[in-house]
């Protein structure tokens, strides 16, 4: 069994990142809470530096690095919101990133990407393993390889949003996080076990890629195929060594919702909040709505994760 982090190590990471982050806001909507019968509070991580969660992991993973580990550099793998934090995060430590990305990435991340001065390396997503591609860079050049998710460090990063969030609002009832291999979900439960324990926790994934409530329901991890929806975000294959058995232990259920519903929330999110949230930001909300009927009367909280989108992409989405 790996040394799993711990609440006191989201608590380390708060502290460590806290210069470097942005303590984003938390936002209400009139309208949400009369269809919803509820309180919602969205912690809006669309307004994070590089516009995801993701860069309060890569920070707190690359700020424990060493001065070898610094100079040789950092590689990572991702279809998107990782690369950005990592090749942000690096650059504002002074540390070379390369970021393995797949061919069919959003070309917006990808351009932030390279924009934060990461190198790219492509790779099919459907015909080639990231994983193994990042490893052999990491042995070839003598770099430290930091996954998307499965990585106590990265972990801890992610679950200081959660953290933020329950300080500022107070106790929750219940809380949906999006879910793809699980640092935020993981994360997000070490901070409300610690700060509001008796609030339900809920991953939420894309109904087309639910190796997660697979695996949380059989008890072991469970592989898929790269699954096609709209959630870039989420088209993992699979949980994590460190992920899962957080999940397992912490989370009350997995849900899954289809790429509609995820639609109709960006639609939302845009024309009543004026806010710009990618499909994968949407898992939380689009969850919370079908589960009305459990939380009426009721404090909820939604993690919106990010913001990074195509902008033909996203308008394509509205307008359909």
């Amino acid at each position: 069994m790996h040394d799993l982090p711990t609440y006191f190590d989201v608590k380390a990471a708060a502290e460590r990142i806290k210069t470097e982050i942005r303590k984003t806001p938390v936002m209400t909507s009139r309208t949400v809470d009369a269809e919803l019968g509820a309180q919602v509070f969205f912690k809006c991580e669309n307004f994070q530096r590089m516009g995801a969660f993701k860069f309060r992991g890569a920070m707190n993973a690359l700020m424990q690095f060493d001065e070898r580990q610094r100079a040789r550099g950092v590689v990572a793998f991702s279809s998107g919101n990782h690369a950005q934090a990592i090749a942000l995060a690096a650059r504002s430590l002074g540390i070379p990133a390369t970021i393995v990305m797949p061919l069919d990435a959003p070309a917006a991340k990808v351009a932030a990407t390279k924009g934060y001065g990461g190198n790219v390396v492509t790779y099919d997503r459907y015909t080639e393993d990231r994983e193994q591609i990042g490893r052999d860079l990491a042995a070839r050049h003598g770099l430290t390889l930091i996954p998307p998710y499965d990585h106590p460090h990265v972990i801890a990063g992610q679950g200081t949003a959660a953290k933020e969030l329950i300080e500022e609002v107070g106790e929750l009832d219940g809380l949906f996080v999006c879910l793809g291999g699980g640092g935020l979900l993981a994360g997000s439960a070490l901070a409300a076990r610690e700060l509001s324990p008796h609030c339900k926790i809920y991953g939420v994934e894309p109904e087309a890629g639910n190796d997660g409530q697979q695996s949380f329901r059989s008890g072991s991890i469970v592989h898929i195929d790269t699954p096609k929806t709209i959630a870039d975000g989420a088209q993992t294959q699979h949980l994590g060594q460190y992920t899962f058995p957080i999940i397992r232990r912490d989370v009350d259920d997995i849900l899954t919702v289809t790429d509609d519903q995820l639609v109709a929330c960006m639609r939302f999110f845009a024309e009543r909040m004026k806010m710009v949230v990618e499909p994968t930001g949407c898992l939380g909300f689009a969850a919370a709505r079908e589960m009305r009927d459990e939380f009426k009367g009721k404090r909820v909280g939604v993690i919106v994760s990010g913001g990074n989108v195509d902008i033909g992409r996203y308008a394509g989405f509205l307008a359909a």
